[in-house]
């Protein structure tokens, strides 16, 4: 199996004919991906080397019968470019888009989780199933197909992650990008849950980052929830105090959202923390082989 994207999504990119759509969606579909169409309003009626281009979402579904759309539309209207996906009753989006302003994703928020729609981001790197399909700007040849699930705040992050889990030889049954943004579509929690149930998920990783409760929150779902191994890296320990980091959710507040109370409390649910990221792929796959027995 695979968690949410497969050999058979069928996808729109909402903004291909800007700079970015146009690069990533090609690469996308270099790798395998089925890219079906793009939608750019008053660029109906061209294409996009072969991939044919609508004025609407509306119109790219009825024509072309995507499942899922990924979003390359600038912040002031990425909110109505997921808004118009969700109307067209597409059910999986993925927005590339940083910096959407938060009383727009609040908006936005509340018509996803009514509608039942997974929205990825915004803020994100994407989301791919090794070998099958790459719905994102992720560089797809450092990924390999296995059985680690990755979850992960940070795009870069996520990248390092997998290049060295790869390169131990384990692989990925699915890797995305939750997002960075304050308001994001889904959690740790939604996809923790995702992975669970996935037979071809053995074991997952937590990539996390200063700010939020996110971490704690996941924590709590593990250890009432989770029986596959866990690993988490959480980015941010040498931030200073009291400045304000990259991504617009590292916010800390108190004590709540920094490196120290996010550790403690996911090794408190049994977590295998990580506290140096050029460790990640020997970590887990010495603890997979032998806390667990893996046949690696």
């Amino acid at each position: 199996m695979a968690i949410a994207v497969y050999k058979t999504s069928r996808v729109i990119v909402q903004g291909i004919t800007g700079k970015e759509g146009k690069y990533h969606a090609l690469a996308c579909r270099d790798y395998g991906t089925k890219v079906v169409g793009g939608v750019t309003p008053g660029k109906g009626g061209q294409d996009i080397e072969g991939i044919p281009v609508f004025n609407t979402v509306e119109e790219a579904v009825q024509k072309t019968n995507p499942n899922v759309s990924l979003i390359f539309v600038p912040p002031p209207f990425a909110a109505d470019a997921i808004l118009e996906a969700v109307g067209s009753s597409i059910k999986i989006i993925v927005c590339i888009t940083e910096g959407i302003p938060v009383l727009d994703m609040v908006k936005v928020k509340r018509v996803i989780e009514k509608e039942g729609i997974i929205l990825i981001g915004p803020n994100c790197p994407g989301i791919i199933t090794p070998e099958a399909s790459k719905i994102g700007i992720m560089p797809g040849h450092i990924f390999k197909r296995g059985s680690i699930g990755i979850i992960s705040r940070s795009g870069t992050l996520l990248y390092e992650t997998a290049d060295q889990i790869s390169k131990v030889g384990l692989g990925q049954s699915t890797c995305l990008g939750i997002g960075g943004d304050p308001i994001v579509g889904t959690d740790y929690i939604f996809w923790l849950e995702k992975f669970e149930q996935d037979p071809e998920t053995e074991a997952v990783m937590i990539v996390g980052e200063i700010g939020g409760d996110a971490e704690e929150k996941a924590a709590e779902y593990i250890k009432a929830h989770v029986t596959k191994p866990v690993f988490a890296f959480v980015a941010g320990a040498s931030a200073p105090k009291g400045k304000r980091m990259g991504h617009a959710g590292a916010i800390i507040m108190g004590k709540k959202g920094t490196v120290e109370s996010k550790y403690a409390a996911l090794k408190e649910a049994g977590v295998h923390v990580i506290e140096n990221p050029g460790y990640v792929g020997e970590t887990i796959y010495k603890t997979l082989k032998e806390k667990y027995h893996f046949s690696i």
